[in-house]
């Protein structure tokens, strides 16, 4: 922690007291202290463009020893000041050591979360758009290591295979998201689990479709029958076999159109625990 300054004026300096350094006696550590959601512009790689600019909202927080009185909040913002380059998994690290060094803290979390937009074209005319996705990185600095996880939120249709097999014609779909939270050894583009868990849906969403189109993801969607249960089963099971994933949560919310509530489903492993 910083010692007292001092300000100066036309020869005369007066100390200002550092009270956040000042000693606390009531012997409780606390263990986030910090600042929450402030926005900040980033540049995220993107497998197309390579890199897109975006608005984050962070979160950042350190523990704090029982024998300090407080943080000093101005310096988390001063770090983030300090990393508009591109935010990368190295850069995401050296962020999380260097609040650490600057807040004097064994342990700190960094949680960024961002709308990240992808080009689709739209399956038979091709007509492009954009559709977007709510991607977070949770990066946490404990005993001098580092460790991050990747989340995204992807947006699917689920079409029920009771109501296909029940009903005389039509049966009931609804939109998902699909929630994937990685823990990675090497390098994977959220583009890539963007398409691991659309590949499982009944149908993917775009942002833009053409008549042709219409037809093409409704009975595309109507072929492809996913109970919640499905959803992460199979999407569970393409990251087991993808050996950059130590692991993994997938969580399937499913939004019913037939009923005032949701269907969800999780799974949760860990490989390196738990191997394949």
């Amino acid at each position: 922690m910083t010692e007292n300054s001092s300000i100066c004026e036309n020869g005369a300096c007066d100390e200002i007291a550092d009270v956040q350094n000042s000693h606390d006696n009531r012997q409780i550590t606390i263990d986030k202290v910090g600042i929450k959601d402030i926005r900040h512009p980033v540049r995220v790689k993107d497998r197309s463009e390579g890199e897109q600019h975006t608005i984050a909202n962070f979160n950042m927080y350190v523990e704090l020893p029982h024998n300090f009185k407080g943080t000093h909040m101005s310096r988390f913002v001063e770090i983030l000041n300090q990393h508009e380059r591109e935010i990368s998994i190295k850069s995401f690290r050296d962020m999380l050591k260097e609040m650490g060094e600057r807040l004097e803290a064994e342990t700190g979390h960094i949680e960024m979360s961002f709308p990240y937009f992808i080009n689709k074209k739209a399956p038979v005319t091709g007509v492009g758009s954009l559709l977007d996705y709510q991607v977070t990185f949770k990066g946490e600095l404990k005993n001098n290591q580092t460790s991050l996880l990747l989340k995204v939120v992807v947006p699917v249709t689920s079409l029920c295979p009771c109501s296909k097999k029940i009903s005389d014609y039509g049966a009931h779909n609804q939109r998902s998201h699909v929630t994937v939270t990685v823990r990675a050894n090497s390098f994977i583009w959220i583009e890539e689990l963007v398409e691991m868990v659309e590949k499982q849906a009944s149908s993917e969403l775009y942002g833009l479709l053409k008549r042709p189109d219409e037809k093409y993801v409704t009975e595309y969607a109507y072929d492809h029958p996913k109970f919640v249960e499905d959803m992460v089963r199979d999407v569970a099971a393409t990251l087991n076999a993808d050996n950059r994933v130590d692991a993994y949560i997938v969580e399937s919310e499913n939004f019913e159109s037939i009923h005032n509530h949701s269907a969800y489903a999780l799974i949760e492993r860990d490989k390196l625990i738990n191997p394949v």
